[in-house]
């Protein structure tokens, strides 16, 4: 915990001298982490490495999430308080991971707009105008590279609302009636969330498949 609260007061002080240090800067953090020689190429395929690991870990927690399901429905009416404590952990799990993902996305997102817009403003720059061609073309491609990444991770993200929301109205209807009926209502919804999950895994793998791509493309 005191190193936690080391750790933020540091960055609340970089950020508090930064028109200081570094002239008024539009982004802190990148500029701070520029003048020890790590740059927004850098951090962002740090981040977007972050994403995919995450969504990595989303997928194996929501397959967790679905054999745990599928073990409950096929159970007897004993043990059924515990059975919908180990649903409710398995949620509970699943919504953090679902959180981690979208935070790792919206970080994507913030070094990207950080790295375009400087690329554009440095290419005003160039007194060459055959390199600040190529420039144009390598930014072009670059976004472009970027956008359809990008679309991947969104449409993956999306799909997880659906596996949540599912899985939220049975662990409630577990909660509420831990009886025969409950377990019958979760066999009837066992179907649905197993095509959600799937389509979610396969939706995740475009993601990762995409950012693989997309990091090798950016590291060349």
């Amino acid at each position: 915990m005191k190193k936690r609260l080391v750790y933020r007061a540091g960055v609340v002080l970089l950020f508090a001298l930064c028109p200081v240090l570094l002239g008024g800067c539009l982004h802190p953090y990148y500029a701070a982490m520029e003048k020890v020689g790590i740059h927004k190429r850098d951090i962002m395929v740090d981040r977007v490495e972050a994403a995919r690991d995450a969504q990595q870990e989303a997928q194996e927690q929501f397959k967790s999430a679905l054999e745990q399901f599928d073990s409950v429905v096929k159970l007897e009416e004993t043990n059924l308080k515990k059975a919908y404590e180990d649903l409710n952990s398995e949620y509970e799990a699943s919504e953090a991971v679902a959180d981690k993902v979208s935070s790792r996305i919206r970080k994507v997102e913030s070094v990207a707009d950080a790295l375009f817009d400087e690329w554009e403003d440095e290419i005003t720059l160039y007194h060459n105008k055959d390199l600040q061609r190529a420039s144009k073309t390598q930014l072009r491609k670059t976004r472009a590279r970027y956008a359809k990444m990008l679309h991947s991770m969104h449409q993956a993200e999306a799909s997880m609302a659906p596996v949540l929301s599912i899985f939220l109205d049975n662990v409630l209807f577990l909660k509420h009636n831990l009886n025969a009926q409950a377990i019958g209502s979760l066999q009837g919804e066992f179907a649905s969330l197993k095509g959600e999950i799937e389509s979610l895994i396969s939706k995740m793998n475009i993601a990762i498949e995409s950012s693989n791509t997309f990091i090798a493309d950016i590291r060349k």
